[in-house]
């Protein structure tokens, strides 16, 4: 093991003691918990029969099911597509939808999208009257995305592998953020038709600073005072959820 790497492994353990310690201090409800338990809810409370995935490839919110068409859709192929969805389609979100949703749903998509604003309109255009969009994204403004925005992907690929090389096979896809804070997002899902648009801003995301305890601390006290004071712009990242 490297200097390095013993040092990212030190500010870990410190960073979850620090939790224990402060444990009000760093508590949030965690973004995935909320985005899967949004979705669960739309599809058991309503009659969805058609839900389309958005980016989850081999990591899918929901099983398959017989209550609903259960589809999958990405720019890269789903080796064991067939185990987890019903159909599954290689193309980007920005790109005309083959069929008809109820619901399409993404965890951590939209910021790799390079225009959103083309996502969105497919997105309506893929869902039936009366359907839902539900998402997940990280916001732009967080720091933790500044970051991203600064270095570019090259240097993005090298900070993971070296800070968190245990996440290197699901982060390091390039990022655009474009349009990727709430009230962007809601603007241009409102522009593209949608009737009902409701954001809920996260305010979570300092665990991309553990290899760093101090700048650990300085992140996890930025998102409480954005937190206290309701600075939605400033979050980590929001739900989005739009109703054709």
């Amino acid at each position: 093991m490297s200097l390095l790497s013993k040092l990212v492994a030190f500010n870990i353990r410190l960073s979850k003691i620090f939790d224990r310690t402060f444990p009000c201090f760093v508590a949030e409800r965690d973004r995935e918990d909320l985005v899967l338990f949004l979705v669960r809810e739309a599809v058991r409370n309503r009659d969805f029969y058609s839900v389309l995935e958005v980016g989850g490839i081999v990591r899918p919110l929901l099983k398959r099911s017989r209550d609903y068409r259960y589809d999958g859709l990405d720019v890269e192929h789903a080796e064991q597509w067939e185990r987890l969805y019903d159909n599954f389609a290689v193309q980007s979100i920005e790109e005309p939808i083959k069929y008809k949703y109820d619901l399409i749903v993404s965890k951590s998509v939209l910021e790799h999208v390079r225009d959103n604003k083309a996502s969105v309109t497919q997105m309506y255009e893929a869902l039936r009257t009366g359907g839902y969009a539900i998402h997940y994204l990280p916001s732009k403004y967080h720091p933790y995305s500044l970051v991203l925005r600064l270095v570019g992907p090259k240097w993005q690929s090298r900070l993971i592998m070296m800070l968190r090389p245990w996440t290197a096979d699901i982060t390091g896809y390039r990022t655009f953020f474009d349009r990727c804070s709430p009230r962007e997002m809601k603007g241009l899902f409102e522009c593209a038709g949608f009737e009902t648009v409701r954001t809920t801003p996260i305010f979570r995301a300092s665990d991309y600073f553990r290899f760093c305890l101090p700048c650990y601390v300085v992140v996890t006290l930025w998102e409480n005072i954005c937190k206290r004071l309701q600075w939605e712009q400033c979050c980590s990242g929001f739900v989005i959820v739009a109703r054709k």
